[in-house]
Parts: structure tokens; C-alpha cells; sequence
């Protein structure tokens, strides 16, 4: 049986409408317990905090949390030795919602008042994530539509029954970071008087995706 292979690719380029704060607490403490302890106590802030905004607890979403061991070095009758100091923390928390400079200042203000001073990173992401997909696979299938038509009229032969699909996500994230490194909240950062929003407008987000198909050719 002769077979003809035909790989597709789609690309498309959609906006973001979706802004994603991901904020990161973190603190030291000598007892485990008390890193434990700190750590639910400021989450809790940091909920309450935000719930004048719209929010709800469970709009928070843990994307990691670990307590790690702290060393410090020293040198004893000559030797270079370590020792435990403590126990840290560490919380990174990510919140969504509808893009909207005005919010997102007033989040970034009060992120930056408050007393927990976290660090924070921006992207940007689509809401119907289902949707971008579905119309990057149908780009994928005109493509390789086209080109089997292409190289079947210059073969002179036809396209029989499709022998395999081969299609799996390619696993292209639907997101955008235009800032690469950790900020602190501090409204100096980025002007008191613009109510601590940073004047990123995000690009669009651009990927592509390839389907493969084998054909039998008749």
C-alpha cells in the first residue's frame, strides 16, 4: 500500500484578557513550627487583603509552598563547618481576573502598604484557552489540507482513506510574562500618583501547533 505523510502547522496570535499576579511570601524563623505558623498567618493576610477586590479565598491558588533548612558556614580550629540557623518559607499564591489597569493598580497599592511585602511577577493569559486551541488545530488541518492537495495533483494520484493521525498538544503555553524577575510591591517602583500600575501593555501571544496525517494514495 503507498502512503503519502503530510504534516500540517497552525499559528495564531491572540490578545490576552486575562492579567495573573503571582505572589510570593516568605519569611525565616528558627523552629519549624514557627515558619509553619507565619506561613498560614500571612496567607491569611494576604486573603483578606485582597477580598475588597473582588476576590474570594478560594480565587487564591497555591502554585507551590515549601519550608527548606538554612545554613550558615563558619570556620572551627580550622575547619569549615555548617550549621543550622532556621527554617524558611516560601508561598507562591497566583490570582486571575479580567484585565484591567485600573484593578490591577489598586491591587499592586495595596500589595505595597501592607506589611507582608511581597515580591510579585505579571503575565497575561487568554480566558477561553479551549476555544485558541481548537482554532489552532483547524489551522493546522487547512494547512496540511492544502498541502496534500498540492503534492497529489503534482503526483498525479488521489488521496484514499487516512491511515493515522498524529496530533497531541504540544504543550505551548497560552501565556505571556513581559516581566522576567521577581518585583517588590513598593509603590516607589512605579509611581504613587498611577496607583502602583506599571505601564505594561503585554504583546499578543503568538503559537503555533503541527498535526501529522498519513494518507493512503490511490
Amino acid at each position: 500500500m503507498r502512503t503519502i505523510k503530510v504534516t500540517g502547522r497552525g499559528s495564531l496570535s491572540i490578545k490576552p484578557d486575562i492579567t495573573c499576579i503571582s505572589v510570593t511570601l516568605s519569611g525565616a524563623f528558627p523552629e519549624y513550627s514557627d515558619a509553619i505558623k507565619r506561613s498560614t498567618e500571612d496567607t491569611e493576610r494576604l486573603k483578606e487583603l485582597l477580598l475588597p477586590f473582588g476576590f474570594k479565598r478560594e480565587d487564591l491558588k497555591t502554585l507551590s509552598f515549601d519550608v527548606d533548612t538554612e545554613f550558615e558556614g563558619y570556620t572551627e580550629d580550622g575547619v569549615y563547618k555548617q550549621r543550622r540557623t532556621g527554617y524558611r518559607y516560601t508561598h507562591i499564591i497566583k490570582l486571575s481576573f479580567e484585565s484591567d489597569i485600573d484593578r490591577l493598580g489598586q491591587i499592586l497599592s495595596a500589595l505595597s502598604g501592607s506589611s507582608l511585602a511581597p515580591e510579585f511577577t505579571l503575565s497575561y493569559t487568554v480566558k477561553d484557552k479551549e476555544a485558541a486551541r481548537n482554532e489552532l488545530i483547524g489551522k493546522a488541518v487547512s494547512d496540511f489540507m492544502a498541502k496534500a492537495k498540492a503534492l497529489t495533483d503534482a503526483a498525479g494520484v488521489k488521496l484514499g482513506d487516512i491511515q493515522s493521525i498524529d496530533y497531541s498538544w504540544s504543550g505551548s503555553e497560552l501565556e505571556i510574562r513581559p516581566m522576567n524577575r521577581a518585583m517588590m510591591a513598593k509603590c516607589d517602583s512605579f509611581g504613587a500618583e498611577a496607583g502602583c500600575a506599571p505601564d505594561v501593555v503585554p504583546d499578543d501571544i503568538t503559537v503555533t501547533d503541527t498535526v501529522t496525517v498519513v494518507w493512503e494514495i490511490q
